[in-house]
């Protein structure tokens, strides 16, 4: 996945400060050790003194060299086996002056292995997730405050469906996404008209696999399409960069929202920008949600036969169904 600088930037911020406090709390273990068994102190500096010998030695090449190099080795063993009794000896773990780290692979550098270590991945994930403060706007979008008693417990006569049942399968059905989502996960349709939930469910899922690491972009389609035709007409100055930088963002990161389908201006350049996206996601196996008002036959009319294609045959459809929720709330 292409890193946006900035956001990258932060995320070594965060793990810089995680590192830091790591080695506030190492350096306070040890002066609370210390003060209790000071002879770990004359041990500790007897290892040290006997590191810098053996480098000496290894570099002096003498010819008694590798037998003052195994006797400094057996007496670094005899004291490292103190330090430890001492420690159990006082009720703490023979390992409670390692030192802290956050991740075992890279020791907090956020490298491993000559790339990004999985630990500022999901820092950089959390950096990019941030930008879903629009989508969570309340801040108490999750699924246990999903209120199904604003759906019809009666039979719709017109199409012989329950809302509330077919609304809790609805709501089961994200649940199920969000907790077991990974790059084997479907892409999503959720469809129905106005004010049933479509964008509430789509945060839920965005807070939930956020918080296990993976990242989430949103955006409703005439904004995240408005900003292809910026980038590709004002590449030069600063909006058409920064739109650039957003389009990267949306077509790589793991999930992407795609709210509102429908909404935007029916133009050339929008219908292109949406293949775009959508194909190019579909491509690298990148997952998407899309929420539209439109039916499969509006779809299908709307869009150009590509798109519409991969998003009727590549998505699975989550139908929301019952009366508008919002015009309920306000006693419309």
């Amino acid at each position: 996945m292409p890193y946006d600088g900035k956001l990258l930037a932060r995320a070594r911020g965060e793990l810089d400060r995680i590192r830091t406090e790591n080695r506030e709390q190492t350096r306070q273990r040890y002066n609370e050790v210390t003060a209790r068994l000071p002879e770990i102190r004359n041990i500790d500096a007897q290892l040290r003194a006997h590191m810098t010998k053996l480098v000496s030695l290894t570099i002096g090449k003498k010819p008694d060299m590798q037998e003052q190099i195994t006797a400094l080795r057996e007496e670094n063993l005899d004291l490292q086996m103190r330090r430890a009794e001492l420690l159990t000896a006082a009720g703490f773990g023979a390992d409670y002056l390692d030192e802290i780290v956050s991740c075992p692979l890279c020791r907090d550098t956020g490298v491993y292995k000559d790339g990004v270590c999985r630990c500022l991945d999901r820092l950089y994930n959390k950096e990019l997730t941030k930008e879903l403060g629009v989508l969570m706007r309340r801040g108490d979008e999750s699924f246990e405050k999903f209120d199904l008693s604003l759906y019809p417990a009666d039979t719709d006569p017109a199409t012989g469906i329950v809302p509330r049942q077919a609304m809790r399968k609805v709501s089961e059905a994200c649940r199920r996404y969000a907790e077991n989502f990974s790059g084997a996960s479907a892409n999503l349709l959720f469809q129905g008209g106005t004010g049933l939930g479509k964008t509430f469910l789509s945060a839920c899922i965005a807070r939930v696999v956020s918080l296990r690491g993976f990242s989430v972009c949103y955006d409703t389609a005439a904004s995240a399409l408005d900003k292809y035709e910026l980038a590709k007409f004002n590449r030069d100055t600063p909006e058409g960069e920064a739109a650039a930088v957003q389009i990267r963002r949306m077509e790589s990161c793991d999930l992407m929202i795609l709210d509102d389908l429908g909404t935007e201006m029916p133009t050339p350049m929008a219908q292109s920008a949406l293949y775009t996206l959508v194909n190019s996601r579909l491509i690298n196996g990148r997952k998407t949600i899309i929420s539209t008002n439109l039916t499969n036959d509006e779809l299908s009319k709307r869009y150009n036969q590509q798109t519409a294609s991969r998003i009727l045959g590549e998505f699975q459809c989550l139908p929301f169904v019952g009366t508008d929720i919002r015009r309920l709330k306000r006693g419309i």
